[in-house]
């Protein structure tokens, strides 16, 4: 079956992995589409420090072709949007509802690819640059047929992410002021988070002018292309500052932003030994950095949410896709996410 493979040194299309039958509690995904995301490419940059060789890929949604014992919430035909959360379901931490914190979703990366006879891991739990791929039933989650696959890939990453960062994590309230830096995938969806939470000025940040329109579509009331003139438009400052670019400088910049009581929400992957540096004597004013992983999700709920905000036109999926390219064209699809400015925030793989 067709894969794309990242063995330290370039990322490959590929058309003879294989992928084990599913065991207990586990689902089999048929692909049908996957997108490409920064953070795939920050695995072949060496951002994201990962294991070598993996199937890359984690943002997907297709069709459940088998599953394995004591699953039920999904039989083979249903379409299902992939989550990379392989939380546990049990541990005090999913108890409480909060299963981004779950200690067995983090690392520990499985291996249930083969190829040539090497076995091959599966990146974020996921591997969604694979023609099939085996996912915990707890990843699976099952979404109406009549939702476009292509769109309903984002929904695994980029809009977890950036729209469960405002409502999750940050909890932003009707009328609340919120700055984004950064319009990418997940900025994008926290503009569209801090719209459906009712924000009363929200002010995107972008050096590049062409991602205006689409930053305006998506809830933006204002578009700058740098920070010096947020005040212009919140004197006082933001009640939240998403960073979602991941440079250490615009973390300092996020929280220069807050007003008194503000919180700096951190979305943008930097590489493990960065570091950055503020004023502390600012934080006195009540203000906060808040991380935040993976939105702070709850998949099998957010997912189904955000499925039905979308099928009653309050939340945008289609106008997140730019392109699409089959996956053996994953080169293409990868330069094109450079070229893509302003049109749209995801290059989409099909099989």
């Amino acid at each position: 079956m067709q894969g794309v493979v990242f063995d330290g040194r370039r990322p490959e299309p590929v058309d003879d992995l294989e992928v084990r039958d599913p065991g207990p509690g586990e689902v089999l995904v048929a692909i049908a589409a996957a997108g490409l995301c920064h953070s795939d490419l920050s695995v072949i940059d060496g951002t994201i420090p990962f294991p070598v060789p993996v199937v890359l890929g984690h943002e997907g949604a297709g069709v459940v072709e088998a599953v394995g014992e004591g699953v039920r919430h999904v039989t083979p035909g249903d379409h299902v949007a992939l989550s990379t959360l392989r939380n546990c379901g049990t541990c005090a931490d999913c108890d409480r509802g909060r299963p981004t914190l779950c200690r067995t979703a983090i690392g520990r990366p499985g291996r249930p690819f083969s190829r040539r006879g090497e076995r091959l891991y599966q990146f974020a739990a996921n591997s969604a640059f694979a023609e099939r791929t085996i996912v915990t039933a707890v990843q699976a989650v099952r979404i109406p047929r009549d939702l476009p696959l292509t769109s309903a890939a984002v929904l695994g990453c980029a809009v977890l992410t950036g729209v469960g960062a405002v409502l999750n994590r940050a909890r932003a309230r009707r009328g609340d002021t919120v700055v984004v830096i950064g319009t990418g995938g997940i900025g994008l969806n926290v503009l569209q988070g801090a719209r459906l939470a009712g924000a009363s000025r929200i002010v995107a940040i972008d050096t590049d002018p062409a991602k205006e329109p689409l930053a305006l579509r998506f809830g933006a009331t204002h578009f700058l292309p740098s920070a010096e003139a947020v005040r212009d438009v919140l004197p006082t400052g933001a009640d939240h500052v998403f960073e979602c670019v991941g440079r250490p400088p615009l973390i300092r910049t996020a929280i220069d932003l807050l007003d008194r009581g503000g919180q700096a929400i951190l979305l943008g992957m930097t590489p493990p030994s960065a570091e950055a540096t503020f004023a502390p004597a600012g934080m006195f004013l009540d203000k906060s950095i808040l991380g935040c992983r993976y939105g702070t999700s709850r998949p099998q709920h957010d997912i189904a949410l955000y499925a039905d905000l979308y099928a009653r036109g309050e939340l945008l999926l289609d106008e997140l896709v730019s392109e699409t390219h089959p996956v053996e064209d994953f080169a293409r699809a990868a330069e094109a996410m450079g070229e893509g400015k302003g049109r749209g925030a995801r290059v989409v793989l099909t099989f």
